[in-house]
């Protein structure tokens, strides 16, 4: 190997040169951010990361979440360099139609994609899960010389990762939890899209992480790999905080006309200035051009082998200790769920349609989450200071905290977004099924974290109670009306708004047995009558929508309806078939499941010879013309809520029998 290869700096602008060819080839990307922090990822990702490219899932490997995911290159880059099944000409793909290289790193499509990144600040509260699922992890498994879960989180984040608020959120939660194997690289430029951030970002970074129980390590100069190693050594000494490592950078590096400046962060160099970088940067290859000691220098393919056959080593001796915790983890990591559990919960189901009880749904989620608590130890919970009104707390939950993380249940405070974005996190990790509530109002307060959970098909639960103008008193700025049309619209999402306590335990089963995406489980405040079924009606929930209340003959009309109104339903089908109309009740606890069935027994349901529909539902009623046509009527809100008694507003909205017979008398005539 040359002289010049075995410098450091050299081996960081082939980060450099990939990232620059790569963003001029698509003519389009963020060039300035690989170029300024590619010696910060030399010496963490040759001297400190654990990994192992041959397999990229590895379970003690440590996590590397790049937050500002605008600079992508990156993370290619490194992931391409260390042998990673990422080859150069998915490099040359850049933001291509599907090349495993797009714009933004997206969680499966590269190996060593640890998560989605682009939505700023998100990526430091995807790290901030993993780090928590880590230590979580380590607590529960962990034993007096077998460390077997003992891994690092690190992320790269910008400024505007810190400038959205959602940082603060996390960030804030990671000091009090004191996530010491948690460590943040702050790429200090001083630049964003507009300029100089000194005149929109004036905070003093040092004494705002130092406020969240942070270990703040500052001014570190982010081209010397020397001092970039010192702060890591020194990061690593601190077990009971979070580390902040704060790097002055240059934007663009290596750019002598662009660097520092705007001009480099979003946009292509240009064929000149990548000539002039080229040229002050001392890399004398063309583009995408490495040379075979460089990459002989980068990989680390023999040195990750060595430390996973250390782990599983490591892991056999544990396992001949502890078999049955090391079966258990086994099974948590693999993400399958105990086999009794399908059986066990359906016996539970059962045993609730045997002994009504007319509850509130969100009542029934904490008696469905004591059912099944005990049987999913993977089960890890939280609400967003709701918990006495969400109901996530049930008889088994113990607190994580600081100083005791053998625990199940997470205190997130009131962070609706930190929360959802720090579930995908844990998600992501593995070892647990992460679930976490608030007010269903208070997802929009989250919405973009529910998004990637659906984006990356993440088995994250939400958990959204006070479900409608049901909730009363408090008013419109608390009464949800587009939110469940919202989430039901979102690619990938299950949502469910079950009418009893049955539909709400099978909600349940349904989220947890889903391994393809998140569920929205959607609870009522007030109480709920339980519905008659037969045994072939409870199997059918599953399915999504099934047929609740029948007639005798071949419907004339057919009444739709979901949660708090399915009783109403029912009620206003009993009138109706008293005044000899046949009328069909179906209930669509879950429309997106609904829909996946096959096509006859969608027919079944909702038979295509009966034109006259009408869907009720206390939400948005644009959403229901899908099922009840232009011939159908919807029962459904128009406006925004109001304050009052529950009661009164229902009768206000319409949400009464008489409206439905009233309206269904008029379509039937019509």
């Amino acid at each position: 190997m040359t002289t010049a290869v075995t410098e450091r700096k050299y081996l960081a602008n082939a980060i450099r040169a990939l990232s620059m060819d790569a963003v001029q080839q698509a003519n389009s990307g963020h060039p300035g951010a690989p170029m300024g922090m590619a010696d910060i990822a030399e010496v963490l990702w040759r001297d400190y990361l654990k990994h192992n490219p041959a397999n990229p899932n590895w379970a003690d490997r440590d996590r590397f979440v790049l937050s500002n995911g605008h600079g992508s290159m990156l993370i290619y880059s490194l992931l391409h360099l260390t042998g990673y099944d990422l080859d150069i000409s998915e490099l040359k793909n850049f933001r291509q139609l599907h090349s495993k290289t797009p714009g933004h790193p997206e969680y499966g499509y590269a190996p060593g994609i640890e998560t989605t990144t682009g939505p700023l600040g998100q990526g430091v509260t995807n790290a901030v899960g993993m780090a928590l699922a880590e230590k979580v992890l380590a607590a529960q498994f962990n034993r007096p010389e077998h460390d077997i879960v003992d891994h690092y989180t690190y992320t790269f984040l910008g400024d505007g990762c810190l400038m959205e608020g959602i940082s603060h959120e996390a960030c804030s939660l990671a000091g009090t939890l004191g996530l010491g194997k948690l460590i943040a690289f702050y790429d200090d430029n001083g630049i964003s899209i507009d300029g100089e951030v000194e005149g929109w970002f004036s905070d003093d970074t040092v004494k705002r992480f130092e406020a969240y129980n942070w270990h703040v390590i500052a001014d570190v100069d982010g081209h010397d790999t020397g001092a970039v190693k010192a702060a890591i050594e020194a990061a690593r000494q601190v077990t009971d905080k979070p580390t902040l490592i704060i790097c002055k950078t240059i934007i663009g590096f290596g750019a002598p006309n662009k660097q520092g400046t705007e001009s480099c962060h979003g946009a292509p160099l240009g064929a000149d200035e990548i000539a002039a970088a080229r040229k002050q940067l001392g890399w004398q290859h063309g583009p995408f051009e490495v040379p075979a000691d460089v990459y002989a220098a980068w990989s680390a393919k023999e040195q990750g082998n060595a430390l996973e056959q250390d782990w599983n080593k490591r892991f056999e001796a544990y396992a001949a200790v502890y078999p049955e915790l090391a079966a258990e983890l086994k099974r948590r990591l693999s993400g399958e769920l105990p086999a009794d559990f399908a059986q066990q919960a359906n016996d539970y189901i059962a045993k609730l349609q045997a002994e009504p009880a007319d509850i509130a749904s969100r009542k029934a989620s904490q008696n469905a989450l004591n059912a099944y608590g005990p049987l999913l130890p993977e089960l890890l919970g939280g609400s967003a200071d709701l918990a006495g009104s969400n109901l996530t707390l049930w008889s088994g939950s113990k607190g994580v905290s600081k100083d005791d993380a053998n625990g199940n249940y997470i205190f997130y405070g009131v962070r609706e977004f930190g929360m959802s974005a720090i579930m995908n996190g844990i998600a992501l990790h593995g070892g647990f099924a992460p679930y976490g509530a608030t007010f269903l109002m208070f997802m929009e307060y989250a919405r973009n974290a529910v998004r990637m959970a659906a984006l990356m098909k993440q088995r994250s639960i939400f958990v959204y109670t006070h479900d409608s103008i049901g909730l009363g008193e408090d008013g419109p700025t608390h009464q949800p009306v587009e939110q469940i049309a919202s989430l039901r619209m979102t690619p990938n999402m299950s949502t469910w708004r079950p009418c009893d306590q049955v539909e709400s335990a099978v909600a349940w089963k349904y989220a947890v047995q889903r391994q393809d995406g998140p569920t929205a489980l959607i609870f009522s405040r007030q109480n709920l009558a339980q519905q008659q079924r037969t045994t072939q009606q409870v199997a059918n929930i599953e399915r999504g929508g099934y047929v609740l209340v029948d007639c005798s003959g071949t419907p004339e009309l057919i009444l739709i309806a979901t949660g708090s109104e399915v009783a109403l339903a029912v009620q206003a089908a009993n009138t109706l078939q008293q005044q000899g109309t046949q009328v069909r009740v179906v209930s669509m606890p879950a429309t997106d499941v609904f829909d996946q069935q096959d096509a006859e027994y969608r027919e079944s349901v909702l038979p295509s010879s009966v034109a006259k529909r009408i869907a009720i539902e206390a939400g948005i009623a644009d959403y229901w013309f899908k099922y009840v046509g232009l011939q159908g009527r919807i029962v459904g809100m128009t406006t925004f809520g109001e304050s009052a008694p529950a009661n009164e507003l229902f009768k206000h909205f319409g949400f009464t029998e008489e409206n439905i017979v009233t309206i269904a008398q008029e379509l039937l005539n019509a």
